[in-house]
């Protein structure tokens, strides 16, 4: 696979992976207390994003690491 292929399908996979991993790290207002007026009860309350990209990163790498192991072996 060529580096540009390989960056390509790298930066594909993050952000679809990036939709799986955001639920795992988000707490609505009104499951924290604290419900700012004139926002919704689910809004997000603090989010570490951060925190949230790292882990959405590995995720990335392992599923990456699967794909890139099905393509190298075809």
């Amino acid at each position: 696979m060529r580096t540009s292929v390989a960056l390509a399908t790298f930066f594909c996979l993050w952000f679809i992976t990036l939709f799986a991993v955001l639920p795992f790290f988000a707490k609505t207002q009104d499951e924290a207390g604290e419900i700012v007026p004139g926002t919704s009860e689910s809004a997000p309350h603090k989010m570490n994003v951060f925190k949230l990209f790292w882990v959405n990163t590995l995720v990335c790498g392992v599923t990456f690491a699967g794909v890139y192991a099905v393509i190298a072996n075809l």
